[in-house]
C-alpha cells in the first residue's frame, strides 16, 4: 500500500536531502502552511488539511479538508488520524520539527501514537531521522548514521540491548527522567549496531 506522507509547516532548509526520502507512489498530504514546501519538495498535494490560520485557503477545494480553528488536534495530528482512518500502515512526516517546541514535541509523540497502533512511522528533518522502536522488535543502525540516540518518552523501557556500538548495553533500562542514551556511534562500517528491548518504547534519533 502507498505510504502516507504528511508535510507540516516547520522549516526545511535542505530540500535535496529531504526529497531523497520520497517515493514516486507516496500519498502526499500538506498541512496548512506546509503548502509552502510544494516547490522545494517538487510534489503536488494529494490532499490538503488545515484550518488555514497560517496560509491562504486553496481555491480548489476538491482535495481539501477544512478544519475549525478551535479544536483539540493540530492540523498535523488530524492528518495522522486521517491516515490511520484510511488504513495506511506506513507514515513519513516532513516539516514536522524545527519550529515551535510545543509542536515539535506533539509531532514526536505522534510517532508513539502511530507505533501503539501498529504503524511504521518516521520524521525526517534537515539533520536526522526520528522513529520509535517498540518492544519485541530488533532495529539496525547503519554506518551512515553519524550519531544515534535512544530516548524514552513513555514509561520505563526495560531489557534494552545494544550491540555493535561504541556504548553497548545489556538488559538495561532507561526512564524518562534520566536520558543517558544520547550520542552513541556505530563501531564499524562492516557491522550494524543492533538495538532491541523487552518492554516499552524507545525514540531513536539518527543524525547523519
Amino acid at each position: 500500500m502507498r505510504r502516507f506522507v504528511i508535510i507540516g509547516g516547520s522549516e526545511i532548509r535542505d530540500y535535496e536531502r529531504v526529497r531523497k526520502y520520497l517515493r514516486p507512489d507516496d500519498f502526499c498530504v500538506y498541512c496548512d502552511c506546509g503548502l509552502k514546501h510544494q516547490d522545494g519538495l517538487k510534489r503536488k498535494p494529494d490532499l490538503v488539511i488545515g484550518d488555514f490560520d497560517s496560509h491562504p485557503k486553496p481555491q480548489d477545494l476538491n482535495n481539501v479538508i477544512v478544519l475549525p480553528v478551535v479544536k483539540d488536534d493540530t492540523d498535523t495530528i488530524f492528518a495522522v488520524k486521517e491516515g490511520m482512518r484510511r488504513g495506511y500502515g506506513e507514515f513519513l512526516l516532513l516539516g514536522a520539527t524545527g519550529g515551535r517546541q510545543d509542536h515539535n514535541l506533539g509531532n514526536i509523540y505522534a510517532l508513539l501514537m502511530l507505533a501503539k497502533n501498529g504503524k511504521a512511522a518516521m520524521i525526517v528533518d534537515d539533520y536526522s531521522e526520528i522513529s520509535i522502536i517498540p518492544a519485541g522488535e530488533q532495529h539496525r543502525v547503519k554506518w551512515g548514521c553519524k550519531f544515534f540516540s535512544l530516548l524514552n518518552i513513555s514509561g520505563t523501557a526495560r531489557g534494552i540491548t545494544i550491540t555493535g556500538a561504541k556504548y553497548p548495553l545489556d538488559d538495561a533500562e532507561i526512564a524518562p527522567e534520566y536520558q543517558y542514551g544520547i550520542s552513541n556511534e556505530v563501531l564499524s562500517q562492516d557491522e550494524d549496531a543492533v538495538i532491541s528491548l523487552r518492554e516499552g518504547y524507545l525514540l531513536l534519533v539518527c543524525v547523519s
